[in-house]
C-alpha cells in the first residue's frame, strides 16, 4: 500500500492531503524524512507524522450530523469564524468531512474517520445524488424546471441534469426540491440564481442513502457498519477493512 493511502486509511487526513504531508517534510519512514508520496510501506517500515507513530488502521466509521447555520466546513479558519470541527461532540473520535457545505448551508454532512471513505464517496463517479429543499425569492416555471432538467452553463461552467419539483410558494419566496449528482461548488446558488431567483435559505436533506431524517441542528448519528457495508458493495468494503466485528453504533447530541 502506497504511503498516502496508508496515511488515509489510518484516518488522519485523506489521501490528497496525506500527500501535502509528504510534500511538507512531515511524514518519515524509519526516521529518515519521505521525500516521495510514491513510496509503498513495507511490513516492519515505523511511519511517523509529526514524530508520532502512524495509528494502527481501524474499520472505518461514518457519521451524519445535522450541519447549523453559520459553521465553516474546515478544521481551521483564516478569518477566524466558529468551525464544524469546534462544535462537534468531544467524545466524538477525529473525524474529516465527506466534501462541504458553504458557512449559510444547513443540514446533513457527513463525517468519517477513514481518508479513503471520504474520497470514495465524494467522486461524482460514485453517481450518489444529493437532495436540497431550497427557500429563494422570485418566482419559477416548468420551463426554468425543464432547463435544469437538461442540465446548464453557467459563466463557463457546465452543470448536468438537476431533479427539481416545486414544493410550495410563501409570499415572495418559493421553496423547492432539487437532487444533484456532481456536488460542485455553490451549484444550486449558481443555478437558481441564473434561473432569476435569489437564494436564502438551503438545507442539504439527503446524500445518497444517507438522510437527515430528524436529527437536530448539531446532532451526530453514526451509521451502523452493516448499514454501511450494504450500500458500498462487498469490493469496497473489503478495501476499506470493514469486513472485521462491526463496532456499536453511537448517538450523540
Amino acid at each position: 500500500m502506497r504511503i498516502a493511502k496508508a496515511i488515509a486509511h489510518a484516518g488522519l487526513c485523506s489521501r490528497r492531503d496525506a500527500e501535502r504531508w509528504i510534500e511538507a517534510g512531515r511524514v518519515a519512514i524509519n526516521r529518515k524524512v519521505l521525500e516521495t508520496p510514491a513510496y509503498v510501506v513495507k511490513p516492519g517500515d515505523k511511519v511517523t507524522v509529526d514524530g508520532k507513530p502512524l495509528p494502527d488502521a481501524a474499520a472505518p466509521r461514518l457519521f451524519r450530523y445535522h450541519k447549523p447555520k453559520g459553521l465553516v466546513t474546515s478544521h481551521k479558519d483564516p478569518q477566524g469564524r466558529r468551525t464544524v470541527f469546534e462544535a462537534l461532540p468531544p467524545d466524538l473520535p477525529r473525524v474529516i468531512s465527506v466534501g462541504r457545505l458553504d458557512l449559510n448551508t444547513e443540514g446533513l454532512l457527513l463525517l468519517t474517520t477513514d481518508g479513503e471513505l471520504a474520497r470514495h464517496l465524494e467522486l461524482p463517479s460514485t453517481g450518489w445524488l444529493r437532495r436540497y429543499r431550497v427557500r429563494a425569492h422570485g418566482n419559477v416555471t416548468d420551463a426554468d424546471l425543464a432547463r435544469l432538467a437538461k442540465g446548464m452553463s453557467v459563466d463557463g461552467v457546465d452543470y448536468g441534469p438537476a431533479e427539481a419539483r416545486i414544493d410550495r410558494a410563501q409570499g415572495g419566496n418559493v421553496w423547492l426540491t432539487l437532487g444533484l449528482r456532481e456536488g460542485k461548488n455553490r451549484e444550486v446558488k449558481r443555478l437558481l440564481e441564473a434561473l432569476g431567483l435569489t437564494v436564502n435559505r438551503l438545507i442539504r436533506v439527503s446524500f445518497g442513502p444517507f438522510a437527515l431524517g430528524e436529527l437536530r441542528p448539531g446532532e451526530v448519528c453514526e451509521v451502523k457498519q452493516k448499514v454501511l457495508k450494504d450500500q458500498l458493495g462487498a469490493k469496497l468494503t473489503a478495501e476499506l477493512g470493514l469486513g472485521g466485528r462491526p463496532k456499536p453504533a453511537n448517538r450523540r447530541a
